[in-house]
């Protein structure tokens, strides 16, 4: 046996331990969140003790899981339910604490190996996979559903008819996406992090990739943010902060980073339809209501409050902010018109993966002996979802504009002494 056995099992014992701690912190402060935004939400109230396994499934939808719900309504009624949707809240707080978890080993080191990146990464990837597997078996419950005061109700006593409606994890899509968004969170972390390592081979592309990630974070950030400022001032001065609290804890980033986009210029198509509601302001709820798909975007938002035109305004200080950072935290060599450049892509990628986890869907309906729609009446129906075509193409837009004007005026206050092949 090699001398140097003993201490190589301890450092892996001592890489397990860091990797096991990072995870668990990561999905008990997802927990923690998702149960807090729930319990705002009502869902404490829920019956069968049903509420563990809901968090359960709030987290799993967190991280790219997959529920699956379906209806029985017994053989002469007919229902169905679906839902898609994103508790971007709850994905935001777990990727910040494993992203902060996964770099604390790394940090003061200027060059790691590609093969110590991997294995770092492959012990996070493990427990992760573990810890998904045991909440994705824990997420699944059934409900029954009230009929209410109807013909479909009065049927539904005569025959004997209890709807239930519910929902379990979808486990190989599960884990799939599941790693897929660790990547995600891992990747991102050592684009971000000045001090964490990386590859000498990718050395060379920190100097254009990492100040544009760190501008783009800096600023989704930044939304979230402020949109946590006018969240509390709401529930402190318009009443129903139980309902503004599930929002802040559960969807907020789906809630403002929809407006950096709309701020943009971009549309979206959605209706809702029957009890459903969507977490977000009067206004919304307002433009989206009705059976038929409306468009939002600022003009259709414009007419029933004028103030939204105030987006543009946001938009426009923040982005113009992320590029001075971008620019200041880049090579005095780069020139404006890279600044641009990296602007414009950097941001077209943000807005897509916004256009991509801020898509809504949610539908439930009952048929009893042909009387009910499936997809109204008793029932109801939610979706939002981007023109994502047109967004890409005014991020685009924005991104070179913000990039060239960050650039110029990030020109006069680089570090002189700093040298060059430092980001």
């Amino acid at each position: 046996m090699s001398p140097h056995t003993p201490s190589d099992q301890a450092v892996a014992r001592h890489g397990w331990v860091q990797a096991g701690a990072a995870v668990l912190a990561a999905v008990l402060a997802m927990g923690i969140v998702a149960a807090l935004g729930l319990w705002a939400a009502g869902a404490a109230d829920l019956p069968d003790g049903a509420f563990p396994r809901v968090t359960a499934a709030t987290v799993v939808t967190a991280v790219g899981g997959t529920i699956e719900l379906s209806g029985n309504a017994g053989g002469l009624a007919e229902s169905s339910a679906g839902l898609t949707v994103v508790p971007l809240s709850v994905s935001l707080v777990g990727a910040l604490v494993l992203a902060a978890g996964f770099l604390r080993p790394l940090r003061h080191r200027a060059v790691a190996g590609a093969g110590e990146l991997a294995g770092w990464a492959a012990r996070v990837a493990v427990l992760w996979l573990a810890v998904l597997l045991c909440l994705s078996f824990g997420a699944r419950q059934t409900f029954a559903i009230p009929l209410g005061d109807s013909v479909v109700a009065d049927l539904g006593d005569v025959f004997g008819i209890s709807p239930e409606v519910s929902f379990e994890t979808d486990l190989p899509p599960t884990l799939f996406f599941g790693v897929l968004w660790l990547a995600g969170v891992l990747f991102l972390a050592l684009l971000v992090s000045r001090g964490a390592p990386l590859p000498g081979r990718l050395l060379r592309f920190q100097t254009s990739v990492r100040p544009a990630a760190y501008a783009m974070v800096l600023l989704l950030l930044a939304y979230v943010g402020l949109g946590l400022v006018v969240g509390l001032v709401v529930a402190a001065t318009r009443g129903h902060a139980a309902e503004t609290f599930a929002v802040i804890l559960l969807g907020l980033p789906n809630l403002v980073w929809l407006c950096l986009t709309i701020g943009l210029g971009a549309t979206w198509h959605g209706r809702v339809d029957g009890p459903f509601g969507l977490p977000m302001p009067h206004v919304l709820d307002q433009v989206l209501r009705g059976e038929e798909t409306a468009d939002l975007d600022l003009s259709s938002l414009a007419e029933y409050d004028g103030r939204v035109w105030w987006l543009v305004a946001v938009d426009a200080v923040l982005l113009l902010a992320a590029a001075f950072v971008m620019a200041a935290r880049s090579p005095a060599r780069v020139r404006a018109w890279q600044h641009a450049v990296h602007m414009a892509v950097a941001l077209a990628l943000t807005v897509l993966m916004i256009c991509l986890a801020g898509r809504i869907s949610a539908h439930y309906g009952l048929s009893v002996l042909g009387i009910g729609d499936l997809g109204g009446g008793l029932g109801g129906d939610i979706f939002l979802r981007p023109d994502i075509w047109s967004a890409l193409g005014l991020a685009l837009l924005w991104g070179l504009v913000t990039g060239f004007l960050g650039a110029l005026l990030a020109h006069g206050v680089r570090r002189r002494g700093e040298p060059e092949s430092r980001p």
